[in-house]
């Protein structure tokens, strides 16, 4: 069945070609297209959604504030934000807001699909260069100071997670199936105590686990 998607962004044309590119997919089919946040509670409810494309500049009410209000209303309903910008503030705003990832809008079509698959099956999809951001703001962190009992191989998962890469980089590189990286990356939620990506990198990078 069918994911169902919808978007909130206020360039119609981008509206238009997202739209089009979800329905043209087996995966997704497009429930909504929103030029504003301004009724978000009532279109998040009217359409059922599985996942929210979030845009980061809309008049009135802003991507990262409309993803607060998307957690305060619908729990964890996962959230993509989509911006033409790699600003250190906006992202970390977005993240702390919490947003399940965070793509640039000039990303591939190919990559753009997969990265809705990763985040309906718990993942934190980020653009690379945003990955290396993140990564960045965390670096004068404490080292750790706990041990989590991580194997090695789930080392080296967790960090290709922390670089962005994608479940199924991540199993390229590391010469298993997409099945084993999903099997690792749940053992690594259950030993960091933590429910989704977006906690698992921002956990690792804070502790230094990678």
């Amino acid at each position: 069945m069918a994911s169902r998607i919808i978007i909130f962004d206020d360039n119609q044309e981008r509206l238009n070609s997202v739209a089009m590119l979800l329905n043209l997919s087996a995966d997704f089919t497009c429930t909504g297209t929103f030029p504003n946040a301004g009724n978000l509670v009532a279109d998040i409810t009217g359409s059922t959604p599985d996942l929210v494309l979030m845009d980061i500049d809309m008049p009135g009410m802003n991507g990262i504030e409309a993803t607060r209000l998307v957690r305060r209303h619908f729990g964890a309903l996962p959230v993509l934000i989509q911006t033409n910008f790699e600003e250190d503030e906006r992202i970390f705003d977005s993240l702390r807001a919490g947003a399940n990832g965070y793509l640039l809008k000039k990303t591939s079509p190919e990559r753009f699909l997969e990265s809705l698959r990763e985040a309906l099956e718990g993942g934190a999809p980020m653009t690379g260069s945003i990955a290396a951001k993140v990564l960045r703001f965390f670096s004068a962190e404490s080292p750790a100071r706990k041990d989590y009992h991580l194997t090695e191989r789930e080392k080296h998962v967790l960090g290709f997670l922390v670089k962005g890469y994608s479940y199924k980089l991540i199993a390229s590189e590391c010469g298993i199936t997409y099945n084993t990286v999903n099997n690792h990356i749940r053992n690594i939620y259950d030993k960091l105590y933590v429910n989704s990506a977006t906690e698992a990198v921002s956990l690792a990078i804070k502790e230094r686990l990678v």
